[in-house]
């Protein structure tokens, strides 16, 4: 039977319960106001005449009036109507004679028997409804008993229907709530049995086969990603970077042999552990997960020599999708962990170190040859050894400009030598921005004065001194001041800014040619980069920016440089002020 018709049948039979209850009522209560009716028609009206009679006797003496005989024979022949009881017949025969003798003046005994007569109907009547309200009041019990006994039978009936009735539709929802529950635990065992064949049944069924296909297919995708979780596995303990991983709550998912070897772990013993405990006991660790600064090489005593790694850590970001309305998913994302890699650069760092090495001795070794190459040209210019031609002049200043720009790159690389390993050396002293800025443009005033750029330096007064290394600041100067007057055209301007700034001291240099393309901007301090030209202007070993970089960091100060095309470019250091 469907749901529907079970449905229908139940709600049919509670209807049918209150329609007889409502029955059973009104008939009870329409036999309690035929009684009532009863009493007020019959014996109420009795009285009434009576009393009537009675009220024109007591205020007349017979013969009466004749308006107030018609009114007396008028109640008189009402009440001969509406004889109802036993006995009052004949009492209205006795009252109708007395009151006929009465008008025709036999007085005598006859006064008397009408008025007891009256009185006797008035009793007969009174009687009457004492007895009849009686019977009424056992109606009205009966009926009180027999509407309790129904009401009672149709509460009962509706008690077990609204306690059992619900369980019909809400027995097997929890029954599929309970089932859906174990699914999403993964219990494919699960099943629901119902036989009675309605729509829960058919959907029993419909479940059932649900199911077993996610039961096979849970079974086929199980192998595969036990398959792939091995491979993964060997995968990351074949790798010759050492990879530690970690879940969202910190605890360690996976650790490769490498890994475990560096940090002196037991790789089986620390998989499932939170990293907080692990790191207490082991400093390495600590250092990989916690660094203390942002210098991303780490050096390990490993393989009985010192190592280098390069740890690089990334956070794992999954996808997650939340309903916003009923038409669309919001794609957002949460953290599921991190990984943590340590990759052996130790031939790369040897290399580095040997290229370094090898720099700074052909450039201390190339100084001496062009120390000679320069005082030989000297000599060359000097008139008293003999005079040169145009061409011989020509040449030699070809030669000089190239030993300048030899000796320029040695000396750079020299100090680029010094950077990466670490051995440079800075002499910090307090001086004055002013003297830093006229040093640098004095250094290159004969340069400027060839190509006729003017050197325009502007500097506030009062400004603070700095902690600095003079020399090293005054290189960087030289060196934008260099770059300004290389790219800047003839009859130019080349502008030195110098002003206090957020506790700063900036030096700035702006000059006005061709600029730089902001494709370039970001890599203009990185070692060995040169920006492109068109052939006109000699380029350098690409280090000074880089050089120059390093310098001021290494006096806690920051560089920059503002440029776009065909406005020109400005390059600024700020160091921090003192005082």
């Amino acid at each position: 039977m469907k749901i529907k018709t079970k449905l229908r049948l139940g709600f049919g039979f509670l209807f049918i319960v209150v329609l007889s209850f409502g029955l059973i009522a009104i008939f009870f209560l329409n036999e309690l106001s035929d009684k009532s009716k009863v009493i007020l028609k019959d014996n109420y009206k009795s009285l009434q005449y009576v009393s009537a009679m009675r009220n024109i006797i007591d205020k007349n003496t017979f013969p009466l009036p004749i308006q107030d005989a018609k009114k007396f024979e008028k109640n008189l022949t009402e009440e001969s109507k509406n004889i109802t009881e036993d006995g009052e017949k004949i009492a209205v025969r006795r009252l109708a004679s007395a009151y006929q003798a009465l008008q025709r003046g036999f007085t005598n005994g006859n006064m008397r028997t009408l008025r007891s007569t009256l009185q006797q109907i008035e009793q007969i009547n009174l009687q009457a409804i004492y007895a009849k309200n009686e019977l009424a009041n056992a109606s009205s019990v009966r009926a009180n008993l027999y509407i309790s006994i129904a009401a009672l039978f149709s509460f009962l009936i509706l008690f077990v229907f609204i306690v059992n009735f619900p369980g019909f539709v809400a027995n097997p929802l929890a029954e599929f709530t309970d089932a859906i529950k174990q699914i999403g635990k993964k219990n494919y065992k699960q099943r629901l049995h119902f036989k009675n064949d309605d729509e829960f049944t058919e959907l029993a069924e419909a479940f059932n086969g649900m199911v077993v296909k996610l039961n096979e297919w849970e079974n086929s995708n199980l192998s595969k990603l036990k398959s792939e979780k091995s491979r993964i596995e060997a995968i990351i303990a074949q790798m010759q970077d050492a990879i530690i991983g970690l879940n969202e709550k910190g605890e360690v998912l996976f650790l490769n042999q490498l890994a475990a070897k560096l940090m002196n772990l037991d790789e089986k013993k620390a998989i499932g552990q939170n990293v907080a405990e692990l790191i207490k006991k082991n400093e390495l660790l600590k250092r990989i997960i916690s660094p203390d600064t942002g210098d991303k090489t780490l050096k390990i005593y490993a393989d009985n020599k010192e190592s280098y790694f390069l740890l690089e850590d990334r956070e794992i970001v999954i996808p997650v999708y939340g309903e916003q309305d009923e038409q669309a998913l919001v794609a957002a994302s949460k953290s599921a962990g991190s990984v943590y890699i340590l990759k052996n650069i130790t031939q790369f760092k040897e290399l580095d170190e040997a290229k370094t090495n090898f720099i700074a001795t052909v450039s201390h070794e190339l100084k001496t040859p062009l120390s000679s190459i320069k005082m030989s040209l000297k000599l060359l210019n000097d008139e008293r050894i003999g005079a040169m031609n145009d061409e011989q002049i020509q040449l030699l200043t070809h030669i000089r400009e190239d030993s300048d720009r030899l000796l320029k790159i040695t000396g750079e690389l020299l100090d680029l030598s010094q950077v990466e390993t670490g051995n440079l050396k800075l002499t910090f002293d307090i001086a004055a921005p002013e003297a830093i800025a006229k040093f640098a443009i004095d250094a290159v005033k004969l340069q400027a004065e060839q190509k006729s750029i003017q050197l325009s330096l502007n500097c506030n007064e009062n400004l603070p001194k700095v902690n600095a290394d003079v020399q090293k600041t005054v290189w960087v100067l030289v060196n934008f001041l260099s770059n300004a007057l290389r790219y800047s055209g003839e009859k130019s301007t080349v502008i030195i800014d110098v002003f206090e700034k957020d506790q700063y001291v900036q030096f700035s240099v702006k000059d006005f040619g061709k600029g730089i393309d902001e494709k370039y901007q970001k890599r203009l301090f990185d070692r060995y980069f040169q920006v492109p030209t068109d052939g006109q202007n000699k380029s350098g070993s690409g280090l000074g920016l880089a050089i120059s970089k390093d310098f001021i960091e290494a006096e806690n100060g920051i560089i920059w440089v503002d440029s776009a095309i065909g406005e020109g470019s400005r390059f600024s250091f700020r160091l921090p002020a003192v005082g």
